[in-house]
């Protein structure tokens, strides 16, 4: 929370310092976005974009904030003004599927029949106009528009004749006329390895069986050969193994520590040897031997005694004897 009073405080000051410049406005957008304030986002950016129409970026960044958050309806009303975009690939696939998202089919059709008409008069070389009609008639196709569809893959096929168009305009025009199915079917090339397949005798029938188990193909000789010369290779047993009387089994908690293995029983303490008593007490047996070595050492006789010295006089018996 430190941080995004800071940075309230910053955004504050370069707004009143650029009043006019967008950055500060993205800013104050981006910081309300981190409080989770979408609709104040939204709202300082469509303020900006009314005062400043000609400058884009808000609009692009309301756009951004508005798809982010769900709002579908916001971010497509933003997206539409901007003029300059509108025929791009990117904002045309943006538009069309917030439409879709919507649920307004129409307008995500007139968001592509729009665009198709900017190209047709566009004049620049890396021109557009084949992608944008073959998306838009796939599109009408699965939106039940079949005879604009048509059309725009009819229109395809007359100013590109891609094959792929072509097609297309086979299997939408026989929804909606046959002749035209059957006229424009001639113009397709025969797939190699049909030219023996009766169409009628298949259409009569009621499809594919299921087959449960796979067709057996005969494997050539050889082959039978390499698979014949394989051996199985003998396993190989550790030293002093003997596979025929292998004995008895290991035991399954071998690469357990032993401590924790079920057969572990831990060596019992000898518990006459504890010291009882408190702290810093002997034990009675230890008194005992040094009470016996203590008699052992008064009782041997001392060999040599020393002569008792006389009492030495006091210095005053000294003095009163020299007077006398």
């Amino acid at each position: 929370m430190c941080c995004i009073f800071q940075a309230q405080e910053l955004v504050s000051g370069l707004l009143a310092t650029f009043r006019d410049n967008v950055f500060p406005v993205l800013l104050q957008a981006a910081v309300h976005v981190r409080e989770k304030k979408v609709p104040k986002a939204e709202e300082v950016l469509s303020r900006y974009a009314e005062k400043h129409p000609d400058n884009s970026t808000g609009v692009l960044a309301l756009a951004q904030i508005a798809a982010n958050a769900n709002h579908f309806q916001i971010a497509a009303d933003s997206l539409s003004k901007i003029s300059d975009i509108q025929h791009m690939p990117a904002t045309v696939a943006t538009l069309v599927a917030l439409k879709e998202r919507l649920n307004d089919s129409n307008g995500a059709a007139s968001v592509l029949d729009s665009a198709i008409k900017w190209w047709k008069n566009a004049m620049t070389e890396d021109n557009k106009l084949d992608m944008f009609m073959r998306e838009a008639a796939t599109f009408k196709l699965n939106h039940g528009r079949d005879k604009e569809a048509c059309q725009l893959y009819e229109e395809l096929v007359k100013s590109y004749g891609s094959t792929e168009a072509l097609s297309g305009l086979v299997a939408t025009s026989a929804r909606t006329d046959l002749a035209k199915a059957e006229q424009y079917e001639k113009q397709l090339k025969p797939l190699p390895g049909l030219q023996g397949i009766d169409v009628k005798s298949l259409e009569k029938t009621s499809g594919a069986r299921h087959v449960e188990q796979a067709m057996k193909v005969d494997a050539p000789e050889e082959v039978k050969k390499q698979k014949a010369k394989k051996r199985k290779r003998k396993p190989k047993y550790p030293k002093g193994y003997d596979p025929a009387n292998p004995g008895p089994p290991p035991d399954p908690e071998r690469w357990l520590p032993k401590r924790e293995r079920s057969t572990y029983r831990p060596k019992r303490k000898d518990k006459r040897a504890q010291v009882r008593g408190a702290q810093g007490s002997v034990s009675r047996e230890k008194h005992d031997a040094s009470a016996a070595n203590a008699g052992a050492t008064s009782s041997k006789p001392t060999t040599s005694a020393k002569a008792p010295e006389p009492p030495k006089g006091s210095n005053k018996s000294r003095k009163k004897k020299s007077r006398s």
